[in-house]
């Protein structure tokens, strides 16, 4: 992909009161470098860092509390108690499919008459679409449930109602100007809803129905607990914050995954070579996800929920190697577009004068613009939209810095777009290719308007300077405890100053660094490994002093287990700034 020029500055947590710290040090037998980050974690007293090691099923909300909840259980349960055919319709994304899975291991279990549909991205496009009402109304459906999308789909929904189908919405998306005149709209970011935490995943949403609906019928919960496996996947993938709710579920769900996934998930993970025992949710955003993802991309999101829901193993293996072959075929045209993205910008000439990004090929490919405007953001540290044609228009993705909304700057382009929709950090829009031109110049002239200079400027935010020798198995092990981490639950980031190299340092498949450090004579020597950082290794040798941020992390290798640091960022004394 090419070096990455992106320079960051180091930017320390403030420090946390020395008494406090020794109070929770002492009161649950910590560290006190992890006391400070727990303190940093909102874990103040006994009962705080209870709750946070060991969250507790029974500190999920009343379903209840969502608006419109009652209406659509008991618009649900009508239609199960009278036998009636209902279609689930979901996103094609990882969320959308591990959503529509949700519902047919559970609710299809229990009311045969449950059918599903996921749009082609290539024919349908995103959201509700006229052929999934369409393949409804044939199948003679009379509810429709839309999962991980519908909050703006007034057209579509008012198709649906003329065909006498009635449409419940969950979704977790902002809503529109207009909402949709649906039997129930449930989404926790409706400005009416109250529901105290607005931050589900699109599964998230539809499990709180499901979890209502269990309880209305008496249907067992723990059958629904189970496919929590299912839920986890869709919050690690659809990088949602792991607070609240979502931190509960996925504590769980990540014990499911460990133990008795769903047989296609335990396919996928042998096909990635994720070890279930040591599952994360880093491992679900890299692995597990992008591989589901895949099917979507490359072809229908079909082949990916027929994995998820297969319930032969050896079937499930065939699904598996199918997405596995998607999922090559993505890294290459991932590849290819992401060097002519950069080729582009490096050869722009009034670049990097601008504070956005927004390119067009009509060659590229739609599924994989997303990742594509990730990837550029990895070297020009600017909100990005990346466009490809499709269908006559140019259509795209975008998506944005730490702390900078990027949906509210689309928005201010609107009168461009034929359709948007999105999050703060990531959206979807479609414009006439003629348009393009105009909209760069206004979608810059809104980021620059709304938009702090140190949002552009690329901060590796540490939790704390430590030394080197109190990292050891047990500072490991209580680290390990703080997951899953993820967005507001971010795995602490520490450094550590003047770190000697011990021995000359190893490249690793010309990408990789690794190293052995020590802070003082006489300490014990720890290896480090830094991913992507291989472009520094004619600069580091034997005897170096270097500043270094990093993760602590565990190694296993033949059998063997040991601590070692994740680099993620090295500041060498000559004065010479080094990035990941």
């Amino acid at each position: 992909m090419g070096k990455s020029k992106l320079v960051y500055s180091w930017n320390y947590k403030e420090a946390k009161d020395e008494q406090a710290i020794k109070e929770l040090s002492g009161l649950i037998n910590v560290n006190p470098y992890i006391a400070e980050t727990l303190l940093d974690r909102g874990v103040s007293c006994y009962d705080s860092a209870k709750k946070y090691f060991r969250p507790s099923l029974k500190e999920l909300h009343d379903p209840y509390l969502m608006e419109d909840m009652d209406k659509a259980v008991n618009r649900l349960t009508k239609a199960i108690n009278s036998g009636e055919e209902i279609l689930v319709f979901g996103d094609y994304d990882v969320d959308g499919t591990t959503s529509v899975a949700l519902f047919m291991t559970t609710l299809a279990k229990r009311h045969k008459n449950v059918h599903y549909h996921l749009p082609d991205r290539y024919q349908e496009g995103y959201g509700l679409s006229k052929a999934g009402i369409d393949k409804a109304s044939e199948l003679g459906v009379s509810l429709l449930i839309t999962i991980d999308c519908g909050i703006t789909a007034v057209d579509n929904v008012e198709y649906a109602n003329s065909k006498g189908i009635d449409v419940i919405i969950c979704d977790h998306h902002r809503p529109g100007p207009q909402l949709p005149s649906a039997v129930a709209i449930l989404d926790p970011k409706k400005k009416s809803c109250n529901y105290p935490y607005d931050e589900l995943s699109g599964c998230g949403v539809g499990f709180k129905l499901l979890q209502a609906v269990y309880k209305k019928l008496n249907w067992p919960e723990e059958e629904l607990f189970r496919r929590l496996d299912l839920l986890t996947i869709s919050i690690g993938s659809d990088i949602v914050p792991i607070t609240g709710e979502n931190r509960i579920l996925s504590f769980y769900g990540l014990k499911i995954l460990s133990s008795s996934p769903l047989p296609g998930i335990a396919a996928l993970m042998e096909m990635a070579g994720v070890d279930k025992d040591s599952l994360t949710i880093e491992k679900i955003v890299f692995y597990i996800g992008p591989r589901i993802n895949a099917a979507g991309r490359m072809t229908h999101a079909h082949s990916a929920l027929e994995l998820l829901i297969e319930e032969d193993y050896t079937k499930a293996m065939a699904h598996a190697d199918l997405l596995e072959d998607n999922n090559k075929e993505r890294k290459l045209f991932d590849k290819d577009m992401t060097q002519k993205a950069l080729e582009m910008l490096d050869s722009a000439p009034d670049w990097p004068g601008g504070n956005t990004t927004v390119l067009f090929d009509p060659s590229w490919h739609k599924g994989l613009v997303g990742i594509v405007a990730s990837r550029c953001i990895e070297h020009y540290y600017r909100p990005t939209v990346i466009l490809t044609e499709h269908d006559g228009e140019a259509t795209g993705s975008a998506r944005s810095v730490p702390g900078f909304d990027i949906y509210e700057a689309i928005s201010e382009c609107k009168d461009l777009l034929s359709k948007f929709g999105g999050h703060k950090y990531a959206a979807g829009l479609s414009l006439p290719v003629e348009s393009i031109d105009e909209f760069r110049l206004r979608f810059e002239e809104a980021v620059s308007q709304q938009i702090e200079s140190h949002m552009l400027e690329p901060v590796l935010t540490i939790d704390k300077l430590i030394p080197l020798n109190v990292i050891n198995d047990k500072f490991y092990n209580i680290l390990f405890q703080m997951q899953p981490f993820g967005p507001g639950n971010e795995e602490p980031v520490f450094s550590s100053e003047s770190v000697e190299i011990i021995g000359e340092p190893r490249l690793l498949k010309n990408e990789h660094i690794k190293l052995r450090l020590r802070q003082r004579n006489g300490d014990d020597e720890i290896e480090a490994i830094g991913f992507f950082m291989g472009h520094y290794f004619p600069q580091l040798h034997n005897g170096l002093k270097i500043d270094v941020a990093y993760q602590v992390s565990l190694n296993e290798f033949r059998g063997k287990r040991s601590v070692q640091l994740m680099l993620k960022d090295i500041k060498v004394h000559q004065s010479v700034v080094l990035h990941n």
